[in-house]
């Protein structure tokens, strides 16, 4: 109970005191999970919508894979990730491995089935006859598509919080594909780990609870803007 109350004591003087360190940390583990999330957006809602809307050979077996990738180990992510950027890999010439890029790719790669998923889901569930009704009222193809991405807003809002908080909770990839490097790509998930392996279990509960309040401020908005 007292290692408790020292990580949420230490937790807010972290935060309050404006630790240069802490903050910084923090800052990087936004910018990698959201920039992870909005790349699984960019790739996962069009590819949700296709497997929802069209219909082609293989569309069954795509949204199985999409599933079943909504439980796919980060660390088996990371490990993929971490043969494709090393130096001698495929992709070993960019240099990203290390590096914050190569944890957005990763974690993009974990969120990437969850959007797609759900996005598929939750475009199943408006009636099919959306789309026929709003072409026969004259709309094109595209402002249809738009206008059952408006009808279905909240599915997909929570799609993409779904998919940041697969992302920003994790740390197998993050730690396998970033190498946890200090002032680099140090992020609060990679950062309690390392509190808690030298038995600082205060400073690893602050991290812990940093991280939880900083979820909680990202859904808080996305929320109110769904709501909205």
């Amino acid at each position: 109970m007292d290692v408790l109350l020292d990580g949420v004591a230490q937790a807010f003087s972290l935060l309050f005191s404006g630790d240069a360190e802490t903050w910084a940390i923090t800052l990087l583990t936004l910018r990698v999970s959201l920039g992870a999330t909005l790349v699984a957006a960019l790739v996962g809602v069009p590819l949700g919508a296709a497997i929802a809307l069209g219909s082609f050979p293989g569309r069954r077996v795509l949204l199985a894979a999409a599933n079943t990738g909504m439980g796919l180990p980060p660390v088996v992510v990371g490990l993929v990730v971490t043969v494709l950027l090393w130096r001698s890999g495929p992709l070993g010439g960019l240099g990203l491995l290390y590096t914050p890029t190569a944890m957005v790719i990763a974690q993009a790669v974990i969120a990437t089935p969850v959007v797609v998923a759900l996005v598929a889901a939750a475009l199943q569930q408006v009636d099919p006859e959306f789309l026929v009704q709003m072409q026969g009222l004259g709309a094109t193809r595209v402002r249809a598509l738009l206008a059952l991405g408006a009808e279905a807003r909240l599915p997909l809002l929570a799609a993409a919080m779904a998919a940041f908080g697969a992302v920003v909770s994790e740390v197998g990839a993050a730690q396998m594909v970033g190498g946890n490097i200090a002032g680099q790509t140090r992020v609060l998930t990679t950062a309690a780990v390392l509190a808690t392996s030298r038995g600082e279990f205060g400073l690893a509960i602050a991290f812990g609870l940093v991280l939880l309040l900083l979820a909680f401020a990202v859904n808080l908005v996305v929320t109110l803007a769904g709501q909205r």
